[in-house]
């Protein structure tokens, strides 16, 4: 199972967070799961009003608190979340989920929802209290009304982006996790590319043992320590990625993805692909279909 440094590590990233930032003119960071130590950078592109507020003692803790009710709230939901923060800005969060486990968090926003007024920023300026010069104040000023003020339909907008960048890491992440690896050891690699080429077949241990020519005991301890996964669990994963794939054919009766991915029994397959994707191969065949466009 990728972790959060996996994620991380993908070349995609910082492509599609700069290009995000340019399409919509709102930040976007990639950050672990879980309530933050510390307050979030949402990177070069981040509000400047927020770097500026998050700079003071009470806006770093202000704001430390509105992102941490955000991923309190994407890990009790496990699903795309927002929260205000002290000065009204909108935070918004979705997460990134591989096979249920939440690996990774999605953090946007730091938009108005209104025209933000002179009211608006005198109270602000007095719950950051006194302690900086004229010429920050100058700056805050400015960032503050420069910060975008983002229609209801374009923040739908900006949500849904987030929703199909999130769903693309995941599927990502969950395919990258069965093919072999530059990183990996060598018998690792091995053994993958065997499973992939006969993936439609009855596959043993000491069938893929052999192949690769080391111990059975050996192998087991190398490759649960390089992918994560038991022998078999890997496996089922390749035959799930292989019966994705092929949902989307919809001339495909069902019966028949079971049988070329690899999987002997019907039941056992709802049963396996339920427990890893929570919903039935007919409902992941229209949610697939739904995304694909015409």
């Amino acid at each position: 199972m990728p972790a959060f440094d996996d994620i991380a590590r993908l070349p995609v990233i910082k492509y599609y967070e700069d290009a995000f930032r340019s399409a919509t003119g709102v930040p976007l960071a990639v950050v672990a799961p879980g309530e933050p130590p510390r307050r979030c950078c949402l990177g070069r592109s981040e509000n400047g009003f927020c770097v500026l507020a998050g700079a003071t003692a009470a806006g770093c803790t202000a704001c430390l608190e509105a992102q941490s009710r955000a991923h309190r709230a994407v890990a009790r939901q496990q699903g795309p979340q927002q929260v205000n923060c002290f000065a009204g800005l909108t935070e918004v969060a979705v997460p990134v989920s591989v096979r249920g486990r939440h690996v990774a968090t999605l953090l946007s926003g730091q938009v108005l929802r209104r025209e933000p007024t002179q009211r608006d920023f005198a109270m602000i300026l007095k719950f950051l209290g006194p302690g900086q010069d004229r010429d920050w104040e100058a700056r805050i000023r400015r960032a503050y009304f420069e910060t975008p003020v983002v229609t209801a339909e374009r923040f739908e907008a900006i949500i849904q982006m987030l929703g199909v960048f999130a769903q693309y890491l995941s599927e990502l992440s969950d395919h990258q996790m069965v093919e072999p690896s530059a990183d990996e050891p060598a018998a690792v690699s091995s053994a993958k590319r065997f499973v992939q080429a006969r993936s439609e077949e009855a596959i043993t241990l000491g069938e893929v043992v052999a192949h690769v020519g080391v111990s059975r005991f050996y192998f087991c301890k190398l490759f649960k320590r390089a992918t994560g996964m038991t022998l078999t669990e890997y496996v089922t994963h390749v035959r799930l990625e292989k019966v994705k794939s092929l949902l989307v054919d919809p001339s495909l009766r069902i019966s028949e993805i079971v049988y070329a991915a690899g999987f002997g029994s019907i039941p056992r397959f709802n049963s396996v692909f339920r427990r890893h994707f929570g919903m039935a191969p007919t409902a992941y065949r229209a949610a697939l279909r739904a995304r694909l466009p015409g």
